[in-house]
């Protein structure tokens, strides 16, 4: 009996140093960025997803509603001529709305993204090559790993506003600029680099979630998806 109760007393212990262990989700954030392997471990074993999701969609939010209503409006008018009409007339409510919407909107878009990308990620990983591993898991990687292109995106927004280019993006094609406009230019264009860092990361957590599947084979398939969806967008970029 004394033995028994010892042992669990010794569990309780270990439970309680366990629970002293597991990071909060600040320090989660960081991990995203400078430790995503033990970020990965983690997350395979206690798949929290919430608070991720929640700070993800806020902060992809605010980036686009520091940007103000007359970036958008200038956006649009030079979009209406590049498609050779005439600069659409906009009214004052029309212009102060803009900002509001377009940040409501890209908060209910990466809403929307991340379950949907989880569930993408557990087709493949799961279903179709054989590993281990929930939705529940793939879904808190996945609403960890969209923690770098919202915090860029925060970042690059005062660039966004001196450029008048709401739409920038760090991608593959500012390193080619030397290029000239066209398809191939377009799909690089496409390869947006928080992304790609976001596919390391995720990459990563494929690897913690079920230690057959090696980190380089992840970030192969992940990146061989990336580049396949961009040759298609490249088809619908403009030159």
């Amino acid at each position: 009996m004394d033995q028994v109760g010892q042992e669990s007393n010794g569990k309780k212990r270990m439970n309680s140093i366990d629970l002293v262990k597991i990071p909060g989700s600040h320090r989660r954030f960081l991990d995203t960025f400078f430790s995503p392997a033990k970020m990965g471990a983690y997350l395979a074993a206690e798949p929290r997803w919430v608070v991720a999701l929640v700070v993800s969609v806020a902060l992809m939010g605010l980036q686009v509603a520091l940007i103000p209503p007359e970036v958008w409006e200038s956006l649009m008018r030079e979009q209406s001529l590049a498609q050779g009409g005439p600069p659409l007339p906009m009214p004052d409510w029309v212009t102060d709305w803009m900002g509001i919407l377009a940040a409501v909107g890209a908060a209910m878009t990466t809403a929307i993204a991340i379950p949907i990308g989880a569930g993408f990620l557990t087709v493949i990983f799961a279903f179709v090559l054989g590993d281990e591993g929930s939705y529940r898991q793939y879904l808190a990687v996945t609403a960890h790993s969209f923690f770098i292109p919202a915090l860029v995106g925060f970042l690059i927004t005062p660039l966004k506003i001196a450029t008048q280019d709401p739409q920038l993006t760090l991608n593959l094609g500012s390193f080619f600029f030397f290029l000239p406009s066209g398809y191939w230019l377009g799909v690089l264009t496409a390869m947006d680099l928080t992304q790609i860092w976001s596919s390391l990361v995720i990459a990563q957590g494929a690897h913690c979630i079920d230690k057959r599947r090696s980190f380089r084979s992840a970030v192969v398939i992940l990146l061989s998806l990336m580049l396949a969806m961009a040759l298609i967008v490249g088809r619908f970029m403009p030159n």
